[in-house]
């Protein structure tokens, strides 16, 4: 990669920004890639206000990339329920041990982008922050501040878009500084070029946005309409016999891999014996590509019923040690 030694004023403008108003966070005061990689794990697509508190916990429970390979899948699920994308999760357990396998955390950009789940923006990040590689992170803070800057309007989701943005980028960062170059790029466009109330009458870079300058900045960047959300209608039963319940495993090829769940019924057939309580009807769940629409039910019975292969039955005090995905806590909620 090749950048111009001289710095342009884009960049000397942001990094004097960033000197004033970057954000204290506590991965900004080590320079281990373990704990940088997982804050970057954590923050994909999660406020830093709710992933500061998953980092802490980590941090805390599983100081070191060793101590993280050790644990088992089902505890690190249980420690990142509430963040959602659990493959997330199941990624960093299996390349935490990926790492402990090799004896060392990866130490050049290519090995570092074949760990299982990282892709070039948190190779970047790692990269840079941890090792000071001069490489540029391009993430949507990124697209949206020098598409607003440079009033760039090529589609940010094509191989195009990503093309010119991360040669952009590249060409922008100061050889020597691209920890700080980076971090500066992900805190302006979160704090000053936000998505929707940027402060563009308070930006030291109002002067030569071109954005600002055409009125664009509310339809830049561009990105091409995504697929249309599709939408599933799941019904799930808490078995409730004698204070034991009924959970399995959801298995690969489809959401929450790996999480436990009452009994479901997605084409609704209601059980014959024991007692059955509508809990809750119709509880909207969004995912990224789906939304989904689920009743929850409450049988009780004294009988254990034959399910389907794979059920397990648990103590209900036992229940809190199985991670489970965010809606079936709405239904636990809802028991109470």
């Amino acid at each position: 990669m090749t950048q111009n030694t001289e710095i342009h004023p884009f960049t000397s403008a942001l990094l004097r920004w960033y000197d004033e108003h970057g954000r204290d966070l506590p991965w900004r005061h080590t320079t281990d890639p373990y704990q940088i990689w997982l804050s970057e794990v954590i923050l994909q697509q999660t406020r830093i206000q709710q992933g500061q508190a998953y980092w802490e916990r980590f941090v805390r429970r599983w100081p070191s990339v060793d101590a993280l390979a050790a644990a088992t899948e089902d505890e690190v699920l249980r420690e990142w329920q509430g963040l959602g994308y659990y493959s997330r999760a199941r990624n960093l357990h299996h390349a935490a041990q990926e790492i402990v396998k090799k004896g060392k955390f990866p130490d050049t950009l290519e090995d570092v982008k074949s760990l299982k789940g990282v892709g070039d923006y948190t190779a970047a990040a790692i990269g840079s922050i941890a090792f000071g590689w001069d490489v540029a992170v391009v993430d949507g803070n990124v697209y949206r501040v020098l598409s607003r800057y440079f009033g760039i309007d090529t589609p940010i989701n094509t191989t195009e878009g990503k093309k010119l943005f991360t040669e952009l980028a590249q060409s922008l960062l100061p050889v020597g500084e691209a920890s700080r170059f980076n971090q500066a790029m992900m805190d302006f466009g979160a704090i000053q070029c936000s998505p929707k109330t940027p402060l563009c009458m308070l930006c030291p870079l109002q002067d030569s946005c071109a954005a600002l300058r055409e009125g664009l900045v509310e339809s830049l960047p561009v990105k091409n309409k995504a697929l249309k959300v599709k939408q599933r209608r799941m019904s799930y039963f808490y078995v409730r016999c004698n204070g034991f319940t009924a959970i399995h495993r959801r298995g690969g090829g489809d959401i929450w891999q790996g999480l436990w769940e009452p009994y479901l019924e997605e084409n609704l057939s209601m059980p014959k014996e024991g007692r059955l309580t509508l809990l809750r009807q119709n509880v909207r769940h969004v995912l990224t590509h789906r939304i989904i629409l689920a009743d929850f039910y409450l049988w009780e019975t004294e009988k254990r019923p034959a399910l389907p292969e794979g059920y397990i039955w648990v103590e209900e005090t036992e229940l809190q040690g199985f991670a489970v995905p965010r809606l079936i806590e709405i239904l636990m909620e809802s028991l109470s």
